[in-house]
């Protein structure tokens, strides 16, 4: 430990009105106001992301035959386990016209670990996630 005041680290006025000068003489960026209306470039790239596709829900409720993914990937928020899909064997083993929530849970359904003989605790509890 030193014996130095706090107020070596602060600078002397004159250092403070220099850094106060020099602020004021550089120019602001231009900040677009709160209501501006956002320009057509930015909503091009967000609606061309891949992830604006579909929101979970909506990921959830669709056919097999229409997910674009090459993996599935299923996760169960009770024990941790994940089971991973290829898209093409899903459809192989359930249909093109299963879909993905019923599939992810038959998946986890089948191999878990979590049973203790009462319907309302039974088996996994799905987490959908996006590879």
């Amino acid at each position: 430990m030193t014996d130095r005041p706090a107020s070596w680290r602060m600078p002397t006025p004159k250092q403070m009105e220099k850094l106060a000068a020099q602020a004021a003489r550089r120019p602001a960026p231009p900040a677009a106001a709160p209501d501006a209306p956002l320009p057509a470039e930015y909503w091009e790239s967000v609606l061309k992301d891949p992830r604006a596709e579909a929101t979970g829900a909506e990921m959830r409720q669709r056919r097999l035959s229409e997910i674009q993914r090459h993996i599935l990937r299923i996760s169960c928020r009770r024990c941790a386990r994940t089971v991973e899909i290829q898209a093409a064997d899903a459809v192989r083993l359930y249909g093109g016209n299963a879909i993905w929530k019923d599939v992810a849970q038959r998946l986890l359904d089948n191999t878990c670990q979590q049973r203790t003989g009462r319907h309302e605790e039974d088996g996994c509890w799905p987490a959908f996630e996006t590879p």
